[in-house]
């Protein structure tokens, strides 16, 4: 071979691997996300962050599949088909923790007692929580947020009612319209635009219980193995998650959006924020009321003790911000 030849080949296969370095250098991570209850509550930030380009500013390419709840969600991480698993009941982290899966909680999903409310068709005698003694009351599946719901219900209006699973939100509503069940649950903005349109009647907000008032409800957690593998991976994760969160909250295009992944009108997706999803609820950076989680835990068998104050520290770990 010449020398010509020989250089030729030469610098043809060094611009080659430069470009495979460059194309290694430059490929988005992926994150693979499973979200407990699609349309409800804060689950829209990863779809609509995805799809407005926030996770892939950040270097980040989301797999998102969706589950009928927090048990399912939780036990699809630990299966190995999620990295994070996000809108998780709190006592489930909880209890799934101190049974010592891989698991830890990397962001707050909802705090507060805004999001959820239970209903009933628009033609039920049943007024309030106290007329429901007998009947069945939905909740999505166990160690959610809405099983916390019902459970802390049936304690402050002693009223013995039958606790049922009924899945997701579009699930519940089909088996509360056809009378399998007789009080259904929800979290806005699902069901919002039936509330409006006086097909359902909202018999309790979960404001309305004391015990939620200032909890975590619903937290976000990652599979600890990967989490102290791919550390840089999770904190660019979580910033693209708050920049989704903060630009829904504070522009026109950001409210539009959420309410075309909600499927509902602009004044639908307004109302969902305003009334039910304020921002602060939706604040990822602070997990709180983790003390009473515990007794409720522990009351409703989830735990057999509080976790010790190095055990919190170990499952809470909460990605730093980034600019």
């Amino acid at each position: 071979m010449s020398m010509v030849r020989f250089k030729g080949a030469f610098i043809a296969k060094l611009a080659a691997a430069s470009m495979l370095l460059a194309s290694s250098a430059s490929a988005a991570d992926l994150v693979k996300v499973a979200i407990g209850n699609p349309g409800v509550g804060e689950t829209a930030t990863a779809d609509v962050g995805k799809k407005r380009g926030f996770f892939a500013k950040r270097g980040i390419d989301l797999e998102i599949s969706y589950t009928s709840g927090s048990a399912e969600t939780v036990q699809v991480l630990l299966a190995g088909g999620a990295d994070v698993a996000i809108a998780v009941g709190t006592l489930g982290a909880l209890a799934v923790y101190a049974k010592g899966a891989p698991v830890r909680v990397i962001a707050a999903s909802f705090t507060g007692d805004t999001n959820m409310f239970l209903y009933v068709p628009a033609n039920s005698p049943i007024r309030k929580v106290e007329d429901a003694a007998g009947k069945s009351i939905a909740y999505s599946n166990a160690g959610s947020s809405s099983q916390m719901m019902v459970l802390e219900a049936k304690k402050q209006f002693n009223v013995d009612f039958k606790p049922t699973a009924t899945g997701s939100g579009p699930a519940t509503m089909t088996q509360v319209m056809s009378g399998q069940v007789d009080v259904g649950w929800s979290g806005a903005p699902f069901a919002v635009d039936l509330l409006e349109a006086g097909k359902i009647r909202l018999i309790m907000k979960a404001s309305d219980l004391t015990a939620m008032a200032g909890q975590s409800s619903r937290v976000s957690v990652a599979n600890s193995n990967d989490l102290k593998k791919r550390p840089d991976v999770y904190r660019r994760f979580m910033q693209a998650y708050r920049d989704t969160i903060e630009w829904i909250y504070t522009t026109p295009e950001g409210l539009k959006a959420y309410a075309e992944w909600a499927n509902v009108p602009e004044s639908i997706g307004k109302r969902s924020l305003d009334e039910f999803l304020p921002r602060a609820a939706v604040d990822v950076d602070k997990v709180a009321g983790l003390e009473q989680n515990m007794r409720t835990a522990i009351e409703f068998k989830y735990l057999n003790a509080p976790l010790t104050k190095a055990q919190l520290d170990e499952l809470v770990q909460i990605p730093e911000r980034m600019n």
